[in-house]
């Protein structure tokens, strides 16, 4: 690029010296002064095109490097999603769903906003069966097409997430044009205040026609300028990346897809017998010469030519005929946004698999599963069975600090979230049953709500068991440490009478403690079935194996974690 800047800077300087000498003295033909100025308008052409290329070479390494540390566990750089947690959302923020280090930041390859809205509705929200195997099948379809992702997370220009609402309420406005006379009215004074000055300065006419021609342009400006304002200033904010966007739907529109989602996507984008790609591509080139106005030398013409009021016309006629589509085309792009998300963490996960989700007794039958977070070779899978016709409907946890409690129950959930989203799930094999969730894992008190920890947890559970008694669909519970922040006595009272509720409910799920006492639960609540994680103690250090077991846990880790930092207990 900055040999291609040289020798562009060098051909213009030659052509300048040529032109003045030419025009000067009598030495050269002004003509020849044409050879460096077609040399220059070569190397500005081939200077943009180079910098195309090393943009998108940039942009292509950059998309596979994010994969390398994504699969190494690092951030990537992509958006987090913070700005989709909610805090009354009943298992976000437990999950780790979005903010940094979440499951939304480690699956988008999204390039709009849209695309992040509808990759955080799904994650926050679960499908049905019948719409979660639809995109299952556009997953698979979309998981090998590698070229495919890489053109969508390196086309357009280089923004992180492009935002189009501006575009979609422009285009749905309805419309409103002036009579068709005044549009030839425009043209017919445009050209002629054109051909008058042009006459006057250079032919040397008289002013006459400059008069002729002014006068109603005048007239025409001050009826229909506050009209074209109308018209292009809600447009002009919202025609930013509009690259973007018309690369996406072009390389959409064109891929052979055989997922009946993809293709019934496809199908929606056009209008008229025309690609969206073109008209958006037709918009773009509308705006890019309405926008050639500011160029200081082109200033003079635009304003003879009435400009403004000459392309509000053009840009009404278009939104006429494209606008209401616009939303249509978006919504497309946001869903393939987020089906390639889920398909870029599927190819970048192979041993995941593709969960069963049908209908039937509230269940979650899972073989070796383990957290999406956690790096494969580092994550410790488990077997875990919840529900079904004669499986458990409660396993309660017990286990010592550290040892895996919170983080199997991280694990389910968010496969769970993954599952009935319609993506692959970091487990051998996966079955579940369509569920609501809930949880309680991230509990916080609040200073400025004048709210305690314990009270902040009873209100959450008090939202898991709403949730549950609505019934439709099942409750999946993951309930951690519960009523820790009370007395042992109040605590086991407590949470007895709270899955009591639940599991009438219809609800399944799990519970993790620390106090052995809430154990015994399991002997007055049926269905509920004791398991528990365990550690050892050698060489001044704790050890865990993160494996689930049957029964109780026999002792637990807080005095040798105490002793271990220097305590002296």
């Amino acid at each position: 690029l900055e040999t291609l800047s040289y020798a562009r800077l060098g051909v213009f300087a030659t052509g300048l010296v040529a032109a003045g000498i030419g025009f000067g003295t009598s030495l050269l033909s002004p003509w020849f002064a044409l050879v460096p100025l077609a040399a220059f308008v070569y190397l500005v052409a081939k200077f943009e095109m180079t910098r195309g290329r090393l943009a998108w070479t940039k942009r292509s390494a950059a998309f596979y490097a994010a994969g390398a540390d994504r699969l190494a566990g690092k951030p990537s750089g992509a958006a987090d999603g913070a700005r989709f947690l909610a805090e009354d959302h009943p298992y976000a923020a437990d999950l780790d769903l979005f903010g940094p280090g979440s499951l939304f930041e480690r699956l988008t390859v999204c390039r709009t906003r849209v695309g992040e809205e509808a990759l955080a509705a799904w994650l926050a929200a679960p499908a049905p069966p019948a719409e979660v195997k639809a995109r299952q099948e556009a997953v698979a379809d979309l998981r090998t097409r590698l070229d495919l992702r890489e053109a969508v997370a390196v086309a357009g220009a280089d923004v992180p997430a492009a935002d189009y609402a501006p575009l979609v309420a422009w285009g749905s406005a309805p419309t409103d044009v002036p009579p068709a006379w005044k549009r030839v009215a425009v043209e017919v004074v445009g050209w002629g205040n054109v051909a008058a000055w042009l006459g006057w300065l250079v032919v040397g006419t008289t002013a006459l026609p400059v008069l002729v021609f002014g006068l109603p342009s005048l007239v025409l400006a001050a009826q229909l300028l506050p009209w074209a304002r109308r018209v292009l200033s809600p447009l002009e904010p919202a025609a930013e990346h509009l690259s973007l966007l018309e690369a996406l739907l072009a390389r959409v529109h064109r891929e052979a897809f055989t997922a009946p989602r993809l293709r019934e996507l496809q199908v929606g984008l056009a209008a008229d017998g025309v690609t969206a790609s073109a008209q958006i591509r037709e918009l773009r080139v509308l705006l890019e010469w309405y926008n050639s106005r500011r160029n200081a030398l082109f200033i003079p013409v635009a304003i003879l030519r009435l400009w403004d009021v000459r392309f509000a016309f053009k840009l009404e006629a278009w939104r006429s005929r494209s606008g209401p589509a616009v939303g249509r085309w978006l919504r497309a792009v946001a869903e393939v946004e987020a089906l390639s998300s889920l398909a870029g963490y599927a190819y970048e996960n192979p041993t995941d698999v593709f969960p069963t989700v049908e209908p039937g007794p509230a269940r979650v039958a899972a073989v070796g599963v383990g957290h999406p977070l956690i790096p494969a070779e580092k994550c410790v899978r488990n077997d875990v069975t919840l529900g079904g016709t004669d499986g458990p409907r409660l396993l309660l946890i017990s286990g010592s600090n550290m040892s895996g409690k919170s983080t199997l129950l991280r694990a389910v959930g968010v496969n769970a979230v993954l599952a009935l989203a319609g993506g692959v799930v970091r487990a051998g094999a996966f079955a579940l049953s369509p569920l609501a969730l809930g949880a309680t894992m991230r509990v916080q008190d609040s200073l400025q709500a004048g709210r305690s920890r314990f009270y902040a947890e009873v209100t959450k559970v008090r939202q898991v068991l709403d949730l549950a008694k609505q019934g439709e669909p099942p409750l999946l519970f993951l309930l951690d440490e519960i009523f820790s922040g009370t007395n042992s006595a109040d605590r086991v009272a407590g949470a007895e009478g709270v899955l009591k509720a639940l599991l009438a409910a219809g609800a399944i799920g799990f519970v993790t403690t620390h106090d052995l006492s809430l154990t015994g639960v399991a002997g007055r609540l049926p269905g509920t079935v004791n398991v528990h994680f365990c550690d050892g103690f050698a060489g001044g250090e704790l050890r865990f194996d993160y494996t689930m077991r049957p029964g109780v846990v026999a002792h637990g880790n807080g005095l040798a974690l105490m002793r271990a930092v220097g305590l002296e207990v």
